[in-house]
């Protein structure tokens, strides 16, 4: 498998992306599941009008990640045509602050924490496929200079306080379900979702400023244009509150960009063990 990444990853983005677009029609047509996901997520948003562009740009998504994964790191921040939002960083870290990055799934988000790399240090939350073969590919095409990748349990969280009290950036998937014990039932396009709080208590972990990053496909394979953006509203209140208020603010972050949100992913998911909404 590694090899046959490998392979791929030699291919130009624009031959990626065609090969991506035909593979996520043929995913949506193959399987039931997934179409279900799909057209409940985006209907339930109020996306509808999203939804054939969705299902191209989730194969992309696929099709892509060999070359994000194998390329060398110059090849892949090479593919970045264009920054926007650079100096919310800029004036953050000149205030001694550290950066929460929320960079949910939207966009080419495996991009979001490479360019981060090229640019500064940061430590990154990271959950291992439950696949084993699947396991060593990822990690040997995620691990890069700069770039710390952390696991999703105490080690990790400890990790990711060390870094924000460096005045560091620490990368997280805000809209990623967590397991059971570590979320909250809270809403997310009106509809309770199981939420995780790490990312709101990491808010409150002294001075630090909440970012929101995505990375945009151009078209036609023509590479990203990453945007990064302040929180529309700030985190405050408890912990509960402040996972409310990132649900609203990813929420506002897809709304800039619908079509290239991973709509089939199961968000709405009960975990095992953990209670029924409320």
């Amino acid at each position: 498998m590694l090899f046959l990444f490998r392979l791929l990853s030699r291919l130009p983005l624009p031959v990626l992306h065609n090969l991506g677009a035909a593979l996520g029609w043929l995913v949506w047509l193959l399987s039931p599941a997934y179409r279900r996901h799909m057209r409940e997520n985006i209907a339930l948003a109020g996306m509808g009008h999203a939804r054939n562009a969705a299902i191209a740009e989730a194969g992309k998504g696929i099709a892509e990640m060999p070359k994000l994964w194998m390329a060398s790191m110059d090849e892949v921040v090479g593919l970045v045509r264009k920054v926007s939002g650079w100096e919310h960083f800029e004036a953050a870290w000149s205030r001694g602050e550290g950066v929460l990055l929320l960079a949910p799934h939207l966009g080419c988000f495996e991009m979001v924490a490479q360019y981060m790399a090229m640019r500064a240090p940061i430590t990154a939350l990271y959950r291992p496929p439950k696949k084993t073969w699947l396991r060593s590919t990822v990690e040997a095409g995620r691990r890069r200079p700069n770039l710390m990748l952390v696991p999703t349990d105490l080690s990790g969280v400890r990790a990711l306080l060390k870094a924000l009290k460096r005045r560091e950036t620490v990368g997280i998937p805000p809209d990623q379900a967590p397991s059971a014990g570590d979320g909250r039932w809270l809403p997310f396009f009106g509809r309770p979702a199981y939420t995780m709080t790490l990312a709101a208590r990491l808010s409150e972990a002294g001075p630090v400023t909440g970012i929101l990053g995505f990375a945009e496909r151009l078209h036609y394979g023509a590479g990203y244009h990453i945007h990064f953006f302040p929180l529309p509203e700030p985190l405050t209140g408890d912990t509960a509150a402040r996972a409310a208020a990132i649900n609203r603010c990813v929420e506002w972050l897809i709304r800039q960009c619908p079509e290239q949100y991973l709509w089939g992913y199961n968000r709405y998911k009960t975990p095992s063990g953990a209670p029924d909404p409320e």
